[in-house]
Protein backbone atom coordinates (compact mmCIF):
# COMPACT_ATOMS: atom_id res chain seq x y z
CA UNK A 1 0.00 0.00 0.00
CA UNK A 2 1.13 3.44 -0.88
CA UNK A 3 2.34 5.73 1.80
CA UNK A 4 1.33 8.80 0.32
CA UNK A 5 4.50 10.59 0.79
CA UNK A 6 4.14 13.32 -1.97
CA UNK A 7 0.61 14.17 -0.66
CA UNK A 8 1.82 14.11 2.90
CA UNK A 9 4.81 16.45 1.69
CA UNK A 10 1.98 18.38 -0.09
CA UNK A 11 -0.26 19.06 2.77
CA UNK A 12 3.03 19.90 4.74
CA UNK A 13 4.21 22.72 2.32
CA UNK A 14 0.27 23.93 2.19
CA UNK A 15 0.44 24.44 5.80
CA UNK A 16 3.70 26.22 6.19
CA UNK A 17 2.67 28.46 3.35
CA UNK A 18 -0.57 29.71 5.09
CA UNK A 19 1.60 30.20 8.36
CA UNK A 20 4.15 31.82 6.36
CA UNK A 21 1.24 34.00 5.09
CA UNK A 22 -0.60 34.42 7.66
CA UNK A 23 2.43 36.34 9.45
CA UNK A 24 3.35 38.31 6.63
CA UNK A 25 -0.71 39.59 7.04
CA UNK A 26 -0.20 40.12 10.86
CA UNK A 27 2.91 42.29 10.04
CA UNK A 28 1.32 44.40 7.11
CA UNK A 29 -1.55 45.29 9.28
CA UNK A 30 0.77 46.52 12.25
CA UNK A 31 -0.52 43.67 14.83
CA UNK A 32 2.74 42.47 15.26
CA UNK A 33 3.61 44.21 18.77
CA UNK A 34 5.70 41.45 20.55
CA UNK A 35 5.28 38.67 17.75
CA UNK A 36 3.42 36.73 20.26
CA UNK A 37 0.85 35.95 18.04
CA UNK A 38 2.73 35.38 15.06
CA UNK A 39 5.27 32.85 17.16
CA UNK A 40 1.91 31.12 18.47
CA UNK A 41 0.65 29.94 15.16
CA UNK A 42 1.41 26.34 14.19
CA UNK A 43 -0.14 23.37 12.66
CA UNK A 44 -0.88 19.71 13.29
CA UNK A 45 -0.45 16.76 10.27
CA UNK A 46 -1.89 13.39 10.70
CA UNK A 47 -1.61 11.05 8.50
CA UNK A 48 -3.10 7.51 8.54
CA UNK A 49 -4.01 4.40 6.59
CA UNK A 50 -7.52 6.00 6.34
CA UNK A 51 -6.21 9.80 5.34
CA UNK A 52 -5.36 13.40 6.38
CA UNK A 53 -6.03 15.54 9.16
CA UNK A 54 -4.58 18.66 9.33
CA UNK A 55 -4.99 21.19 11.73
CA UNK A 56 -4.03 24.54 11.97
CA UNK A 57 -3.24 26.12 15.98
CA UNK A 58 -2.81 28.63 18.24
CA UNK A 59 0.24 27.06 20.66
CA UNK A 60 -1.50 29.50 23.85
CA UNK A 61 -4.25 28.56 25.74
CA UNK A 62 -6.70 31.15 25.00
CA UNK A 63 -8.19 31.72 21.44
CA UNK A 64 -6.59 34.83 20.75
CA UNK A 65 -5.75 34.35 17.24
CA UNK A 66 -9.05 32.93 16.19
CA UNK A 67 -10.86 36.56 18.16
CA UNK A 68 -8.28 38.79 16.34
CA UNK A 69 -8.85 36.95 12.59
CA UNK A 70 -12.86 36.62 13.00
CA UNK A 71 -13.26 39.89 15.04
CA UNK A 72 -15.54 40.23 18.26
CA UNK A 73 -18.91 41.92 18.12
CA UNK A 74 -19.24 44.65 21.26
CA UNK A 75 -22.12 45.51 22.86
CA UNK A 76 -22.39 48.86 20.78
CA UNK A 77 -20.67 47.80 17.23
CA UNK A 78 -21.54 43.96 15.80
CA UNK A 79 -19.38 42.64 13.16
CA UNK A 80 -20.56 38.74 11.50
CA UNK A 81 -18.71 37.30 13.79
CA UNK A 82 -18.93 33.94 16.33
CA UNK A 83 -17.54 35.70 18.74
CA UNK A 84 -18.98 38.80 21.14
CA UNK A 85 -18.35 40.44 24.48
CA UNK A 86 -21.78 39.48 26.82
CA UNK A 87 -20.37 40.98 30.19
CA UNK A 88 -17.19 40.10 30.46
CA UNK A 89 -14.72 42.86 29.52
CA UNK A 90 -11.25 42.40 28.17
CA UNK A 91 -8.12 41.77 30.23
CA UNK A 92 -7.23 45.52 31.48
CA UNK A 93 -4.23 43.97 32.68
CA UNK A 94 -2.75 42.78 29.64
CA UNK A 95 -4.03 45.92 27.95
CA UNK A 96 -2.05 47.69 30.42
CA UNK A 97 1.30 46.17 29.45
CA UNK A 98 0.27 46.76 25.63
CA UNK A 99 -0.12 50.60 26.67
CA UNK A 100 2.75 50.83 28.11
CA UNK A 101 5.17 49.02 25.52
CA UNK A 102 3.92 51.55 23.32
CA UNK A 103 4.30 54.10 25.76
CA UNK A 104 0.96 55.42 24.81
CA UNK A 105 -0.65 58.04 27.10
CA UNK A 106 -3.81 60.25 27.11
CA UNK A 107 -3.60 63.30 29.23
CA UNK A 108 -6.38 64.40 31.90
CA UNK A 109 -8.44 67.97 31.37
CA UNK A 110 -4.87 69.29 33.55
CA UNK A 111 -2.41 68.33 31.28
CA UNK A 112 -1.17 65.53 33.39
CA UNK A 113 -0.62 61.82 31.67
CA UNK A 114 -3.01 59.41 32.81
CA UNK A 115 -1.28 56.24 34.52
CA UNK A 116 -0.81 52.92 32.32
CA UNK A 117 -3.33 51.33 34.76
CA UNK A 118 -6.20 53.85 34.11
CA UNK A 119 -5.23 53.75 29.78
CA UNK A 120 -5.52 49.88 30.10
CA UNK A 121 -8.99 50.38 31.56
CA UNK A 122 -9.93 52.67 29.05
CA UNK A 123 -9.02 50.98 26.44
CA UNK A 124 -10.53 47.50 27.90
CA UNK A 125 -14.08 49.53 27.68
CA UNK A 126 -13.95 50.76 24.48
CA UNK A 127 -13.15 47.47 22.90
CA UNK A 128 -15.96 46.15 25.06
CA UNK A 129 -18.11 48.36 23.74
CA UNK A 130 -17.16 49.00 20.27
CA UNK A 131 -15.11 45.26 19.66
CA UNK A 132 -12.12 43.97 17.97
CA UNK A 133 -12.90 44.07 13.40
CA UNK A 134 -11.78 41.21 12.05
CA UNK A 135 -8.50 41.32 10.78
CA UNK A 136 -8.72 38.04 8.68
CA UNK A 137 -5.09 37.84 8.66
CA UNK A 138 -5.10 33.99 8.82
CA UNK A 139 -8.68 33.84 6.70
CA UNK A 140 -7.27 35.59 3.83
CA UNK A 141 -4.15 33.34 3.32
CA UNK A 142 -5.88 30.12 3.56
CA UNK A 143 -8.71 30.76 1.62
CA UNK A 144 -6.48 31.86 -1.45
CA UNK A 145 -3.64 29.08 -0.69
CA UNK A 146 -6.63 26.46 -0.46
CA UNK A 147 -8.52 27.34 -3.77
CA UNK A 148 -5.02 25.69 -5.18
CA UNK A 149 -4.76 22.86 -3.29
CA UNK A 150 -6.68 20.16 -5.36
CA UNK A 151 -4.76 21.07 -8.19
CA UNK A 152 -1.99 20.39 -6.66
CA UNK A 153 -3.56 17.27 -4.61
CA UNK A 154 -4.52 15.93 -7.34
CA UNK A 155 -0.96 16.00 -9.54
CA UNK A 156 0.47 14.40 -6.11
CA UNK A 157 -1.90 11.94 -6.23
CA UNK A 158 -1.47 10.98 -10.00
CA UNK A 159 2.40 10.65 -9.06
CA UNK A 160 1.82 8.32 -6.08
CA UNK A 161 -0.42 6.00 -8.16
CA UNK A 162 2.13 5.95 -11.16
CA UNK A 163 4.63 5.08 -8.52
CA UNK A 164 2.29 2.72 -6.80
CA UNK A 165 2.02 1.02 -10.15
CA UNK A 166 4.95 1.10 -10.97
CA UNK A 167 6.50 -0.49 -8.17
CA UNK A 168 8.69 2.10 -6.60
Amino acid sequence: MTKFKSISRTLNSFAKEVILESKKELQSQGKSNTGALAKSLGYDLKVNKDGFLLKFLDTRDEPYADFIDKGVSGVMKKYNTPYKYLAKKPPAGALTKWVASKRFQFRDEKGRFLSYKTMGYIISNSIFKKGIKPSLFFTKPFKRLFEKLPDRMFNEFIVELDDFYSGK
